[in-house]
């Protein structure tokens, strides 16, 4: 159609064309900018998921660290009570969380035993050599020709005992951080009252409770700290350590077993039931050991 003027003007159709043209690309940028906003939501939710995750990671992770995020009792440094008379105690402060225990070093000379026993309060063997033994390392503890110190484990744990070896131990724990010089009473008083491996259904928090009591243990803050197992963690750390540390391991059974006993870093293997063998055992480990060193216990047997 001519205008008069020289030029022609876009026709009807042209016009309509133009306008579905414009429509097409709006919509096509509308989309683009809906795309656009989908993947910053979704980006901002995957970042959000992953704070998450990596929050309980952390906390996964320290629950695994076991002893480094346990609270640790007093007077076990090494992981047990270095008891130089029968109601002394060695006291150390706790181990510090993310530590490891410190081996007892002890110097030697030619006189005194130094006598570890890694023992289960579940344990019928270890109440064996306790029943038996108990006297004659008390006699040798108040002459001051020993010392002993006791590392509490727990390896006989069951859904029929209620745990009793972690509780037991960790109630020992308890002493240890509280009254660390009624502990060799306590050890005994645990094993006196033993429950029955087989066919007992372990005793609980309260008639542990009692049975401390009666060894002179009687306050409140030991009450607490057994009935809430307040050190049952680092029991669980410190028999992890024991079953791992190729030192502890019976070279006849290749694995971790209670009681374990040392005597001045030599491993006893004699009976459980016979004291003079033990007090033999001891007298030739101090002669073997000789004097005028130290030395890191436990030592390789």
């Amino acid at each position: 159609m001519s205008t008069g003027r020289g030029t022609t003007g876009p026709t009807k159709r042209d016009r309509r064309e133009e306008a579905r043209e414009t429509a097409r690309k709006m919509r096509e940028e509308a989309a683009k900018k809906a795309k656009r906003r989908k993947v910053v939501v979704q980006s901002s939710v995957i970042v959000g998921i992953l704070a998450v995750l990596a929050i309980i990671a952390v906390v996964v992770f320290t629950s695994v660290g076991g002893a480094t995020s346990a609270t640790n009792p007093k007077n076990m440094a090494s992981g047990g009570v270095l008891l130089t008379s029968p109601t002394k105690a060695t006291t150390t402060p706790a181990i510090k969380s993310g530590a490891q225990p410190t081996p007892t070093k002890m110097e030697l000379n030619g006189k005194t035993a130094h006598i570890q026993i890694w023992l289960d309060y579940q344990c019928p063997f270890c109440d064996q050599f306790e029943t038996t033994n108990n006297s004659q390392i008390k006699q040798w503890l108040d002459e001051g020709s020993a010392t002993l110190e006791v590392h509490p484990v727990a390896i006989l744990d069951s859904t029929q005992n209620k745990q009793y070896s972690t509780r037991a131990a960790a109630a020992a724990s308890c002493v240890a951080n509280s009254q660390p010089d009624k502990f060799f009473d306590v050890n005994a008083a645990l094993f006196a009252n033993q429950p029955d491996e087989q066919t007992g259904t372990g005793l609980t928090n309260s008639e542990i409770v009692k049975i401390l009591k009666d060894a002179g243990v009687d306050s409140q803050s030991v009450t607490d700290c057994v009935n809430k197992q307040t050190f049952a963690s680092f029991v669980t750390a410190m028999t992890q350590g024991a079953t791992s540390n190729s030192q502890l391991k019976n070279p006849t059974s290749g694995g971790f077993g209670t009681p374990t006993v040392f005597v001045n870093g030599e491993r006893y293997q004699g009976g459980f039931t016979d004291a003079a063998q033990f007090a033999a055992f001891k007298d030739a480990a101090v002669k073997d050991a000789g004097s005028g060193k130290t030395i890191t216990f436990p030592t390789a047997s």
